[in-house]
């Protein structure tokens, strides 16, 4: 960025060069953090995902030599796990929205939208929508078997041409977390209620603190 200039021989300037890099400091960062601690919340609060997981990663482990990592094919088998994945981000999406820009004049809801304005779509409005996710408060990874929801329902990373860039390092980043943690450990809360606060994004109020236990070798 502080290197390349565009077309015109035109360099960015400091205050956009700043911009990216906290996008991409938060983008990259702060979202993945946020994905990985609800899925700890949520694997120490239901048994039966817990053990769903926990079933399909031990299959993968038991399928490596001693001291052999993980592979592309590896992240593959995780299907489950990444349901399991999904189910938390809809329910505790990072990404609360976004910024768009109405390209075409249009009618939504009753409301005519001009060309030109600039609109914000909540991903957890969308993700709570009773037509399109039943019992929406429900924790049930199976909404994203066979095809999944219907397209544009599901928008954690956004979607269309502008989808975020690093969904699949997501992806990879939550699968290989998963993989190591429930391999090693099962946990339970220490706070049992513990308040989520939303600030830019949905966090335990208190750090969601957990007593681990080892399982047995």
């Amino acid at each position: 960025m502080l290197c390349t200039s565009d077309e015109n021989g035109k360099f960015m300037n400091e205050l956009d060069i700043a911009d990216k890099i906290l996008g991409l400091l938060i983008g990259g960062h702060d979202t993945a953090s946020s994905a990985c601690t609800f899925v700890v919340k949520y694997l120490a609060e239901i048994p039966e995902i817990y053990e769903g997981v926990y079933k399909e990663q031990m299959e993968i482990a038991k399928s490596k030599a001693n001291g052999e990592l993980l592979n592309w094919d590896d992240i593959q088998k995780m299907k489950y796990s990444w349901n399991v994945a999904c189910e938390v981000l809809r329910v505790a999406s990072p990404l609360q929205g976004a910024f768009r820009e109405a390209i075409v004049d249009f009618m939504f809801n009753g409301f005519y939208i001009p060309k030109g304005w600039k609109l914000y779509w909540s991903a957890d409005s969308t993700h709570k929508n009773p037509e399109f996710f039943p019992e929406p408060n429900k924790f049930d990874p199976s909404r994203f078997e066979g095809s999944g929801p219907t397209p544009c329902t599901f928008v954690p990373f956004g979607g269309g041409p502008r989808i975020c860039p690093g969904k699949e390092y997501a992806r990879l980043e939550i699968l290989v977390f998963m993989h190591h943690l429930v391999k090693r450990f099962k946990w339970e809360k220490v706070i049992v209620d513990e308040k989520i606060v939303v600030d830019p994004m949905p966090v335990p109020a208190k750090g969601l603190p957990v007593k681990l236990y080892p399982h047995k070798p």
